[in-house]
Parts: C-alpha cells; sequence; structure tokens
C-alpha cells in the first residue's frame, strides 16, 4: 500500500521563519553579553565611587560645621558676654541628615534647651534661620525674614547686642528682616531702619512711627 508525503511547504515556511528567529535572538544574546560586561566593569568601580562620596561628604560636613561652630559661637559670647561655645555634629539617618547641636560652657557640657533660661536657644535660632536662607537660590527666594517673638527669652539688657547682631548679620547678607518683640522698642533704635509701636486705645489700636530715616532707602517689592 503506497502512502502519500506531506507537501513540505508549510515545514520549510516554518523552518526558515524559526532560523530567523534564531539569528535575531543570537545578535541580542550578542548586545546582552556586551552590556554585562560593561555593567561588571562599572559595578568594579562601586566601592571606589563609595569611599569617594564617603570622603566628600566628610569634608562638606566638616566644613559645615566648623562653619556653624565658630560663627554661632561668636554670636551666642557676644550677646550673652559667656564664656560658652556650640558643638555641631552631623547626623546620618538613612536618606535623612541633619545636625545635632550642643553647647559647653567653661569646658562642661550644658544643656542647650535650659543655657541661660532659654536664651541660647532664641540666639541660635535666629541664626540658623539666616544661614538657611543664605542656602536658597535668590532666583526663587526673596531674601527676607520674619523674626515673631525671638528674643521672649533674652533678659532687657542682652537686647541692644542681640539687636546689634540681626542689624550686621541682615546689612552682610543682604537680608530685609522684621523683628516684632514685646521688648520696649527704644531698645531698637540704633539698629532698626524703621519703628513701628503698637499702641492700644478705646478707639482700637494706633501705630506710631518712631525713626523717620532709615539707613536703608524703602523699597517697593513687585
Amino acid at each position: 500500500m503506497t502512502q502519500a508525503l506531506t507537501d513540505p511547504t508549510g515545514v520549510t515556511a516554518l523552518y526558515h521563519k524559526l532560523a530567523g528567529q534564531k539569528d535575531i535572538l543570537e545578535r541580542e544574546s550578542v548586545l546582552c553579553l556586551s552590556e554585562m560586561l560593561i555593567l561588571d566593569e562599572f559595578l568594579k568601580l562601586e566601592q571606589k565611587v563609595l569611599e569617594a562620596l564617603e570622603k566628600l561628604d566628610g569634608e562638606l560636613f566638616k566644613n559645615i560645621t566648623t562653619l556653624l561652630e565658630n560663627k554661632l559661637s561668636v554670636a551666642l559670647q557676644e550677646i550673652l558676654e559667656q564664656d560658652i561655645r556650640l558643638k555641631v555634629e552631623p547626623v546620618i539617618q538613612g536618606k535623612s541628615i541633619g545636625f545635632k547641636f550642643r553647647t559647653e560652657r567653661n569646658g562642661s557640657e550644658e544643656d542647650i534647651m535650659k543655657g541661660n533660661g532659654g536664651s541660647v536657644v532664641n540666639i541660635l535660632s535666629v541664626c540658623l534661620r539666616l544661614f538657611a536662607l543664605t542656602q536658597l537660590p535668590e532666583t526663587t527666594h526673596r531674601r527676607f525674614l520674619v523674626l515673631d517673638e525671638q528674643d521672649c527669652w533674652l533678659q532687657p539688657e542682652l537686647i541692644p547686642r542681640f539687636a546689634k547682631i540681626i542689624h550686621e548679620a541682615a546689612k552682610a547678607l543682604g537680608f530685609q528682616i522684621l523683628v516684632i518683640s514685646h521688648h520696649n522698642s527704644n531698645i531698637f533704635l540704633d539698629y532698626a531702619d524703621r519703628i513701628f509701636r503698637l499702641n492700644p486705645s478705646p478707639g482700637g489700636v494706633k501705630i506710631e512711627t518712631l525713626n523717620r530715616s532709615p539707613s536703608v532707602p524703602d523699597t517697593v517689592l513687585a
């Protein structure tokens, strides 16, 4: 009994299709192998890159902490007239970066929240705000700072020195600073370009302008 042969046309077409796919996959395999070799070479640099970044971070933190320690210690000493120094330690937690602050008085560590009845916190808060603003781009952030009762824990006799520091910092950095205070407004006469005293009255609050000749001309912000 004779058996009819199957037409090979379909099998031949399938063979050529699979052969073409095989060629494509072989070329892709070569490309993947090449990319893997490049990645292997790149990954070999990982440890060196991490070490370099760690070194740069260390140098950056050292510069920042030294700057903060020196400048803020001077501010504390000038205002409080005491042997007090600020110590700054960088703190890295995951992807978050921060700083830990403490103070030393006559070589002994002191609780920063209780130093001089809170005066230390008042001073450091203002200085850190000014420092933070200097790090922001002027194209998107105006150099304007509002200090609301930032002298609340300072003794009245310390306010002139505190105001002097703020005045000098604002002038040096090109900042406009609005200070709101409950202390006697006359204390600020030597250090403010404009002083407005709010006086309660039966008809409401009246605003009194104390100094009418600011050292810096008034400008209108757009």
